[in-house]
């Protein structure tokens, strides 16, 4: 088989749940040797049926690590590994010898990524790794509107693991960017709780001197743009549909005086800015059917998309042409479909081959006598791991400038070109703005000026990597696209974010985070049963596209590196959101295989593993897998079945139920309210490093959400606040060597924007 860019890498993999090990499942299909380490009665989630994705392309060593031989037999193999993944918390990896300083001290090559629950220097590190019990204690349960009730909402997407799958990849690889150049490795620790604190960048932010729309940031209570159609079936709606012909039609059914009176039935609030028609759209919409609606909507280049059940994308046209679903023969589940990589690199990824049997490889592997790889013995540079790289970002909204502001984060040089209008959110929603923007150096240009094509082509020589997620049509409209710029630069790392992929027929349609969590299932999963759909605050699907295109732009730096090739890699919103539908798949009979149910009420997906209202008005999360904590629960709680036990919490306090499930060895946490100042103000917090503060242009002393990695001696770039419109723009074209005559001649006919 031909090369890929993680050849020779190999990867032990210790985790069990989801986030590690779908980390280690995409870093296998980009050519790494995973090795997954189970005891001899396997991971607990070879019970689930999102096993089957989260394991495959791996090979299944068993070993029992509370033996002597066991735990020989696993230094044996860190001897020769690259990269080692784990969930433990800092108290059981120091048990078993995995902490930083032993693993550092015998294995000066070896990568160490964990997944703990928090951090590995917060209090709560060493708590369950549990999504529900992370997001309750976090305050994150809270932040999200339910459908038709007050209080915090169960969230039925693993938003922790979601993020943290990507942090653990993308780290790894920065990681091992960071060991070609120093010769050793190292920590490159995340946890559930950075991976949920990425979609709270959007919300969590304080400034000394706020502008009204960043106080204002995005309301629990902000409306969403979900319709319901003639027949029932709802469809998410991102722009003014009014100028499509149908709309037309039926407003010409409506009358003037119809329309008028339509818009007065029907309160707009926030959606008033896009719908200037929003009562007659509403009444509109629901005269005909949506697959008439969606006929005239895309015809007219509005976007939208239907809301669906999770798994119908799996058979998507696009999804199939993109590859971002696959087809994997499974030896105990047959002829299988599943996500696939919800990015493309050169050397692409691979399926190499079905979740294995428990222990399917572990004579072949314990009779191995691997090369020893990477010999490990340089000394830490002390500098962040992308230190030194360039990267050009003409990305606009959140998916495109969430992955550059990340490589910042990372220690890379980022510069920000936006037009002289500003980036679409900018000035409209400026917490969400700032929230992807910081550690990033401004200049503000008239792109669409050949005048300014000198600055264009200097900032393109200049740049090693060069990131967007404009359409690929304006894109080429206005010459920045990959071909015109490689002829400038021809060494450079191109990376392109998208909605629908690069290929096949919507490859150019325009797109937004809510249709995707529409298109995905997730607005129907995450309302729970029989409930309208329901669009999430956190805009997960932007966040997961652009973690994607993370992960695909460092394995291209880290493949440069190698071997010297430049290349142009992808993402998209489409190919990342089907990767978090991934704890179920399509069986050989059409059906999804089993998965959990997100109640009505939205509290849970079943009696043991959901939140609790207790008597004080406080609120208590639950996660009773096995049964021996079921009946712990059950029996702290003082009753016989599982349907009694809402109503016996409903009588107690938090407090000592909390201590009661504590001491029955149940998993549980409080369900924290109203968390955003609390978090600022966390001792916790701040021995994380979970918080960064800066000097803003405009705002003052800006407090935001703070490093999502732990890379140990490698720190993290958390000093710049996002930029003001053009803040460097003069500063930058000096650095790249602009003339400063032309600088004044452009900025003198307001081309060109900045002091």
């Amino acid at each position: 088989m031909s090369s890929q860019i993680l050849d020779g890498i190999r990867i032990i993999d210790l985790a069990q749940g989801m986030a590690g090990p779908v980390a280690a499942m995409m870093l296998a299909e980009s050519g790494a040797d995973v090795i997954k380490v189970e005891p001899p009665a396997g991971d607990p989630t070879r019970a689930k049926s999102g096993f089957a994705v989260w394991n495959r392309s791996k090979r299944s060593l068993v070993l029992d690590l509370e033996s002597d031989r066991g735990r020989g037999e696993l230094a044996n193999l860190l001897q020769t590994a690259d990269v080692l993944i784990h969930d433990r918390g800092p108290a059981a990896a120091a048990e078993q010898g995995l902490d930083d300083v032993s693993l550092g001290e015998h294995y000066p090559q070896l990568i160490v990524c964990s997944v703990p629950a928090f951090p590995v220097s917060h209090p709560d590190a060493d708590g369950p790794a549990k999504d529900t019990l992370v997001l309750a204690r976090s305050g994150i349960l809270d932040e999200q509107q339910a459908v038709m009730r007050d209080g915090p909402t169960f969230l039925r997407i693993p938003l922790c693991s979601i993020g943290a799958w990507h942090l653990a990849a993308a780290g790894i690889v920065a990681r091992l960017i960071a060991r070609q150049r120093d010769g050793r490795g190292g920590p490159a620790h995340t946890s559930l709780l950075q991976g949920a604190l990425i979609p709270m960048t959007m919300h969590w932010a304080r400034a000394e001197r706020p502008s009204q729309s960043f106080a204002r940031g995005m309301p629990k209570n902000a409306g969403d743009s979900l319709f319901r159609c003639g027949d029932g079936q709802w469809l998410h709606l991102m722009a003014n549909p009014d100028a499509s012909p149908l709309m037309q039609e039926a407003f010409a059914e409506m009358g003037e005086g119809g329309v008028e009176r339509a818009n007065a039935r029907h309160e707009a609030g926030q959606m008033g800015m896009s719908f200037p028609n929003f009562g007659a759209n509403v009444e509109a919409l629901e005269s005909k059917p949506r697959e008439a609606w969606l006929e005239s909507l895309w015809a007219s280049d509005v976007p939208v998309q239907p809301c669906l059940a999770l798994g119908e994308l799996y058979f998507d046209e696009q999804a199939n042409f993109n590859d971002y679903v696959v087809d994997v023969d499974d030896p105990e589940r047959g002829k299988t479909r599943q996500p696939g990589h919800p990015y493309t690199t050169t050397p692409d990824s691979r399926v190499k081959g079905p979740a294995p049997t428990l222990g399917q490889h572990t004579e072949e592997i314990l009779a191995e006598t691997p090369p020893l790889g990477f010999a490990g013995h340089g000394e830490s540079s002390g500098k962040a791991p992308l230190a030194g790289l360039k990267v050009l970002d003409f990305g606009n909204f959140l998916a495109g400038p969430l992955a550059t502001m990340l490589m910042a984060d990372l220690g890379a040089e980022v510069i920000k070109l936006e037009a002289t209008t500003g980036d679409m959110m900018r000035f409209s929603v400026e917490r969400v703005f700032s929230g992807c923007q910081r550690g990033k150096r401004g200049i503000a240009l008239n792109l669409k000026d050949p005048e300014t094509r000198p600055i264009v082509e200097e900032l393109a020589a200049w740049a090693d990597v060069v990131h967007h997620n404009l359409r690929y049509p304006a894109a080429r409209r206005l010459r920045i696209d990959y071909d015109s710029l490689k002829e400038i630069n021809p060494n450079l790392i191109y990376c392109h974010t998208s909605s629908y992929g690069p290929k096949g027929p919507r490859a150019d349609w325009p797109g937004f985070d809510q249709l995707f969590q529409a298109a995905s299932g997730w607005e129907y999963e995450g309302a729970g049963e029989g409930n309208r759909p329901m669009w999430h605050r956190f805009g997960m699907m932007d966040h997961q596209n652009a973690l994607a295109s993370l992960t695909a732009t460092l394995l291209a730096v880290y493949h440069r590196k190698a071997t010297g090739t430049p290349q142009f890699c992808t993402a998209s919103l489409l190919g990342a959101s089907i990767l978090t539908t991934s704890e179920t798949f399509v069986t050989p009979d059409g059906e999804l295989a089993p998965y959990p149910k997100l109640d009505a009420d939205q509290m849970g997906v079943s009696p043991y593993h959901r939140i609790f209202e207790c008597g004080d008005k406080r609120w208590i999360a639950v996660v009773a897998e096995s049964d021996a904590e079921q009946h712990g629960l059950l029996q702290a709680v003082g009753v016989d079945a599982p349907d009694q036990l809402e109503s016996a919490i409903a009588g107690m306090a938090q407090e000592p139920v909390l201590w009661s499930l504590d001491q029955a060895g149940v998993p549980a946490a409080p369900v924290r309210l109203n968390q955003m100042d609390a978090f600022f103000s966390s001792r916790g917090s701040e021995q994380s490093d979970l918080i960064a503060r800066y000097p803003h242009a405009a705002w003052g002393e800006v407090e935001q959400i703070g490093s999502l990695w732990n890379m140990g001696d490698l720190p993290a770039s958390l000093d710049r606040a996002s930029p003001a419109l053009g803040e460097h723009s003069r500063e930058i074209c000096d650095e790249i060597g602009i003339d400063g005559k032309l600088y004044e001649a452009l900025a003198k006919k307001g081309l060109v924007i900045g002091d």
